[in-house]
Formats: structure tokens, sequence, C-alpha cells
């Protein structure tokens, strides 16, 4: 086999310095080579010259691999590898210059291991151009089967000298991040490295190798190395190995505490399994899984040659590494390095030597280049999923995964992403994460519910998600992309948890549940145009949570009486480039428009955070929350704030009642600066004065209310990045989504501080945070003084049925609690309606 052939038997296959006229005369000469040393027959140069008439053999990078035809397989005597070296080099074909020939004569599939040396070295431009400079001939032996024969298909499960044994005491196995730090640590070793479990062994060098393993907790492994420094290489990748053991636990112990966590809501009547994640959006929904991006591809088969099928493949993992870089900084980013560990891992398959061999494989056979990504893509990782662990079945979703995304850059024809093949009847939509786009657009009709593997309760896609009334768990974990398609699925956007494959009891118990809700919002829709008003008289205004003018006629019906927030940002998000003034003055105008007399609170542009546009031209910055966001941009950047205040100021001059209001505040004299610039665009138009008030969604802020009311005419509390700064958890951040609280003692403190500091200038409160439309949060809120509530519009009917049924000196008695309880978790015990404790 040519694996093992000894480094002896191919130096004489080797010619150094070589010259040739031509493609043919390089052909020619690399067969005589194989003809001379006894390989094959004469007339096996003739076959790979008419091999290369009808499939160009060009690799890439430089080296070219002919071989004869199928049909002349026969004139092979045994299995040999001729190499040309051409210092000069030859026109392969137009724009193609090979450097190196490299002839394969193979009865067997013995010239994989070849190709998968061969496919290594194509992307090693250094180790090529010393190849094609070395006069020794053993370099190339060196170069074909040293660093090839740990993954020799015939290779027997036999360990290196040094060896080290280790159990795997991963809980869940070894899976695809710690696999990718193995695969990391061993391309940094130096030396030959091998993993053995029984009789099979990998390189630990390749993270498909690995994963193929099927390594479970309890499995014993050696770990071997040879080559100079093996033993203390061996030793710095066995303690790489052993490091990742605390990280894996703790993993397993979050996952184990989150699906053990007491259930509120709808439980199931027997016992089903269940992935717990994080409740995002209200409300039972039964549906089958339709998992995004989970259909079958029907790939074409249109064979092209090996040069420009070598060059489409290299240019779409090229572009497709340059996509999942991307990917992994903005996780890192927004989510963390734990998190984006998990596309790290799917990154590392994109130069997998197994995977991008087994295409060359097959396009050296005649297919093409989709067509035998695609196939590559499904074979292994169709051998993952028959393993029978759940942990490498969800790695076989992701090798699936990064497979489309190359196969949409091979061919955009055949990028798939599909929410536009939803099935008829309501779905669970089963996703990595989705967009505030992607939810924006889902059709209610369709889905059921949705369940993500990342993502956070206070995201703009869980807010989408709610405006939407479609119950929603994120922070599901992997095990949600994992899920078979079809099977049938129960969302619990209350309780946080997935349950899969119920019983017909459990069925007809989450009906009855559905049923029950729906009477009950019906009754509080029947009287959703009723003021917010307590027994005792107190009266709180409700307000919504709206962005476009033609939101505003559903936030109204729902019993909206006015917008408490438009977000302006998204006219900069859903676009490619900036809205102009007189854009944006037609757009605040219409919102004035279709409120009436009712108010408008506009909030100025609040860009940064979790929230980047690329056609701002933003600096890129390592902490983008503790950066250069919100106000701190509107003052760097006049070109942002001042069409903005102008188009608003024209707005209010034709009439409406309209407030403007700055976010991110953290100082005094932020303030006095911006409203200083609204003074002098306001005079400028002869516009009226209007109210100008400020976000609390920092800690100075809030600590500064006394202070900031004396220049702000109102206060808002963005509870959902108040929440995040108080107890210094990223939103997003699946791993924490639990913890990120606004029922956290401290967060409600903070709230408490804004009221307080606000009364000593006779300034209102309000709150258009997540929690405002949450009822008991609501309650908790007008007990605190808050005294209006911005929501989103499908909250509102449920959130005034609560006040209603309450009195202020119950909702201040409740709220006084609550601020001396030490968690948000005996802050929600205190959750029983008001009628229930015996009030009216």
């Amino acid at each position: 086999m040519l694996a093992d052939a000894p480094a002896s038997g191919v130096e004489d296959l080797v010619r150094i310095d070589a010259s040739a006229a031509d493609k043919v005369d390089a052909i020619r000469q690399v067969g005589q080579l194989l003809v001379a040393a006894g390989c094959v027959a004469p007339g096996y140069e003739d076959s790979m010259v008419r091999r290369e008439a009808v499939a160009n053999t060009f690799l890439g990078a430089g080296v070219a691999i002919p071989h004869g035809l199928g049909e002349d397989k026969g004139l092979v005597r045994r299995d040999g590898v001729a190499i040309l070296q051409l210092r000069d080099g030859v026109e392969w074909n137009p724009g193609q210059r090979a450097h190196l020939v490299v002839g394969i004569a193979a009865n067997s599939d013995s010239h994989i291991a070849i190709l998968r040396r061969l496919t290594r070295l194509i992307q090693d431009e250094p180790r090529l151009a010393a190849l094609v400079a070395t006069d020794d001939p053993a370099a190339f032996s060196r170069a074909l089967w040293e660093d090839g024969e740990a993954s020799a298909p015939s290779e027997p499960a036999a360990d290196y000298a040094e060896t080290t044994e280790w159990t795997v005491d991963y809980p869940t196995g070894l899976h695809a991040r710690p696999a990718s730090a193995w695969v990391e640590a061993a391309r940094a070793s130096g030396v030959r490295l091998r993993v053995r479990h029984g009789g099979e062994s990998a390189d630990p060098r390749s993270l498909v190798s690995l994963l193929q393993l099927g390594l479970r907790a309890g499995d014993r492994v050696t770990l071997s190395a040879e080559g100079a420094g093996a033993r203390a290489a061996l030793d710095s990748f066995a303690a790489v190995v052993r490091r990742l053991t605390a990280r894996e636990k703790e993993d397993a112990s979050r996952a184990a505490e989150k699906a053990a966590a007491p259930i509120r809501g709808w439980k199931p009547v027997g016992e089903s399994q269940m992935i717990a994640g994080v409740a995002a959006s209200p409300g039972l929904a039964i549906g089958k899984v339709h998992v995004l991006c989970a259909q079958e591809f029907d790939v074409p088969d249109r064979p092209t040659d090996l040069a420009n099928g070598g060059t489409q493949l290299n240019d779409a993992l090229t572009r497709t590494r340059a996509q999942m870089k991307a990917l992994i900084d903005d996780t890192t980013r927004r989510l963390g390095a734990g998190d984006a560990a998990i596309f790290k891992a799917q990154a590392e398959l994109l130069d997998d030597t197994d995977l991008i061999t087994l295409t060359c494989q097959l396009m050296v056979e005649g297919h093409g280049v989709a067509w035998s990504w695609h196939q590559a893509v499904d074979r292994i990782a169709g051998q993952l999923s028959a393993l029978g662990n759940p942990v490498l079945a969800a790695r076989a979703a992701d090798l699936h995964d990064i497979g489309r995304r190359v196969l949409a850059e091979i061919d955009p024809a055949l990028a798939a992403g599909s929410l536009t093949d939803l099935p008829e009847e309501p779905c669970v939509l089963v996703a990595a994460d989705l967009s505030p786009s992607d939810t924006a657009t889902l059709d209610t009709a369709r889905v059921a519910g949705i369940a993500t593997a990342l993502g956070g309760p206070t995201s703009h896609s869980a807010i989408l998600a709610r405006t939407l009334g479609l119950p929603s768990v994120v922070a599901g974990g992997a095990d949600l992309l994992g899920l078979a398609a079809g099977a049938t699925a129960i969302v619990d956007g209350d309780s946080g948890r997935v349950w899969l494959n119920p019983s017909e009891a459990d069925l007809s118990s989450a009906r009855a549940w559905i049923a029950d809700l729906a009477e009950k919002r019906a009754a509080e829709e029947a009287e959703r145009g009723k003021p917010a008003e307590t027994r005792d008289g107190h009266r709180v205004e409700i307000a919504a949570n709206v962005n476009r003018p033609d939101q505003v006629a559903f936030a109204l019906a729902q019993g909206g009486e006015g917008v408490g927030l438009m977000r302006t940002e998204f006219l900069f998000l859903e676009r490619g480039d900036s809205p102009g003034e007189d854009e944006q003055a037609e757009i605040y105008r219409a919102m004035t428009e279709a409120l009436g007399d009712r108010p408008l609170i506009v909030r100025a542009l609040d860009i940064g955070g979790d929230k980047q546009v690329p056609h701002l031209d933003l600096p890129r910055e390592e902490n983008p929350f503790l950066g250069v966001r919100g106000a701190r941009l509107l003052l760097r950047r006049p070109d942002l704030l001042e069409p903005q205040l102008r188009a608003l100021y024209r707005a209010a001059k034709a009439g409406g009642d309209l407030s403007i209001m700055f976010p991110m505040i953290t100082s005094v004299h932020e303030l006095i600066a911006l409203r200083a610039r609204c003074e002098a665009i306001r005079a400028e138009l002869g516009a009226p004065v209007v109210p100008v008030g400020i976000m609390i969604e920092v800690p100075a802020a809030a600590i500064q209310a006394r202070s900031l009311a004396a220049h702000a005419d109102f206060f808002s509390i963005g509870t959902n990045d108040l929440t995040q700064y108080v107890l210094a958890i990223d939103r997003q951040n699946p791993e924490l989504a639990g913890d990120a609280e606004s029922l956290h003692p401290a967060v409600l403190r903070m709230i408490a501080a804004t009221v307080e500091g606000a009364k000593a200038h006779g300034r209102w409160v309000g709150v258009c945070g997540g929690i405002a439309g949450d009822p008991f949060g609501a309650a908790l809120l007008v007990g605190l003084g808050v005294s209006e509530l911005s929501m989103t519009p499908r909250d509102i009917p449920a959130v005034k049925a609560r006040i209603r049924e309450a009195s202020l000196e119950g909702l201040r008695a409740l709220a006084a609690r609550a601020l001396d309880m030490e968690s948000a978790g005996d802050i929600r015990a205190l959750d029983v309606p008001a009628i229930e404790q015996g009030e009216g």
C-alpha cells in the first residue's frame, strides 16, 4: 500500500529539478518513471494523457496529480507514486502553473492516503515552497508519508513510542467543543500524536477523526507520540485534555441544574424527555419540529475538470472561513468565548483532512465539486450519526450546517436557510439562533413556537417573538439542533422547557392548558380598552413599544394609550444606508398622525453594543457594551445626531404630542450637551419646546437620578440594559441568561433609587424594558412608584388586568417585601395575584 511505502522505495521515483516542454511532456515523464519502476505496464503514460484530456488533474497550489483512466487499471502492476519537481514550472492550464507533478498508480483505494497528504500540503504554502526548491529526494517521502501515516485507512491501531493513559471523564463524552481544543493542541505540538480506544485510533489533528472514535464518559484511551521531544509534547497535550475536565463538568452541572429547576407553568402527565432552556416569550405551543436549514438538498452532479473544481472548492472554503471568523468574533463579543467555541468547532471542519480528501477523491473520479462536497459531508455525518451517541449526532448537525454554508458559496443557487419552506401546519421552529429580521418575518400561521440553541430572553429576537405572540425558549443548547425533523414537541415559553415526543395524555393536557390560557386572554382582551386603574383609584399610563407607523393601529387596538418607546435604530438596521433628514421627518410625522393627540416618545439613535450597523463605519471595539454607544456615539457623530434632531423638531412643528429621549446617559454633562444641541436646532427651525427625557440604563444614571432630574423632563428605565450592567451579565449570553433576571433585588433597588431621585424635581418615571410587560413585574413597578409602563402591544391586556385587580396600598406593600428579599427566585415566589391574596 502507498501509505506503507518506505522512503528508500520512493526516492527512485523522484526527479529533482526536471524540466518539461509542456503539460503533456510532464505527464509522459512522470508516467515513464512509473513504468521504469515496474509499477505500471508500458502504455499507462498514454492513459494518463488521455485522462487529462477529459478531466483536468490540477489540484491547486502548483500541484497536479495525473493518473490513468479507470478502464486502464489493468495496466497497474503495483501501487506507486512518481514525482516530477519542476522548479520553473509548466503551464497546466491558462493561469495555472504546476511545480510538482505527482503521478499516481493504484489498483485499490490506497491513493486516498496520498490525496489526504496532498490536500494538507496545498494548505501549507511554506512546506510546498520548500519541496519545490529542495535537492533532497527523501524530503518528498517525508512529506507524503511521515505525517500521512496517522490517518491512512489501512493503519493498524498501534501506539507510538511514548504513551500515557487517560479515562474520559467529560460527562457528555468527547464532543465538538473539547475536541476542537484537542485539535488545536495537537497541531501546535510539533510531533506525531495518536489517540487510541480499543482497536480504533485517530489523528488528533483531525476533528472528524476524533469524533468518529465516539468516546463516552468512562472510556479508556491511550495517547501516544513520537518524534523529537515526543515525551514533553505528549505531556503537554495530555495536560490540555485533562484541563478541559473542569469546564465540561461545570457545563454539565449547569445543564442539570437548569433541568432540575422547579417548573412554573404546564407540567406533563408522564415522564417526557425534556430540554431545559430559558423562557423568552410566554405561552404553550405544540407542533412538529422544523429544524432551520435541515432540509435535504438535491445537489446536481455537474462534472468539471479538476482545475476548476479545485479552485471553486478552495474559493468557497476561503469565503466560508471568513464568514465563520466574523461569526466567531461576533459571538465572542455578544455571548463570550465559551459559546463562540460552538462555531469555532464548526470552522475546524473546513480544514479537516478527511473531509477535503474525500471531496477531492470524488472529484478525481469525475464528479462535480458541489456534488462531491455534499456527498463527503453526508457520508462523514452519517458515520457520526451511526455511532449512536446523541452528542455526536448533534455534531453531525454541525457538519451539515457548515456543509451548507460551503455549498452556498460554491453555487448560490444551493443556498438554503429556509424560512420559506415551512410546513403548512403550525410547527415548532428550531434553530441555532434567529436574527431579529428572521423573527420579524415569520409566518405565524405556520409557526406555533420557537426554540433556539443560543440567544437570551431580552434579545431583540425574543422581544419580537413576544410581539408576534409566539411561545419561545432560548439558550436550549446544542441538543436542540440534534432533534429529528418531524418529531412532536411542546414549547413552554413560561418555564423555558421543550418537551419531546409527548404522550397522548401529555398532548391532551397541553391542549387543555392552551385552551384555558386562551380563555383567560380573551377575558383580558375584552377589557383591554379600560384604563389600568387600581381598586383604590390610582391610574397608571400604559403605552406600547412601537417602531413603525404601521404598527400603531394594532398597539392602540390592544389598549395602548400612546407610544412609550419608538426605537429609531431600526430605521438604520433594516437597510444598507442611513435615512436622510427628510425621510426621518416623514416617518416621525406619520407616527404622530397615527397617534392623534396621544403621546409619542422617540428614542434617539441607540447604536452600539449588540446593535452594529456596517454602513455607519463604527470602529471595532473589544467590548462594545462598554464602549462608544448611545449618547456617547451621538455626541461624537453630529452627522447622525443633527439630522435626526432636525427631523424630530420638524415633526413636532407639524403637531402632535412628541417627546425626545436620549439613550445610555451616564453623566450630567452629556445631558446638558445634548439639550444644548436640541435647543439650538429647535430655535433655528422655530419649533415648539418638547419634553426631553433620558433612559436610565446604567447604575451611574440611577445613582445620579436626583442630579439628572434637574436637567431631564422625565426618566424611562430600560430594565434590560440596566439588568446586564447591574449584574455584570451579558443579556444575550445563553449560559447566564437564566441569571440575567430583571427582578433581582439589586435591580429593583436601582429602580427605587431612580424613582426617589426623580421625585426631588417632580419628574415622572416610566419603564420601557422587559419587566413592564410581565404582569407580576408591572405590579412591582407600580408599587415602587413608576407611573408609566411601555411594553410589547400583546402584553398590554394582561398587564392592565393585573393592575386593576390590585390596590395601590397592596402593591406598595408587595414592592417593600420584594426589596427585602435575597434573590430573584424569592421575589418570583411572591407572585400571587391580588385576588388570590384576598384583596378587594
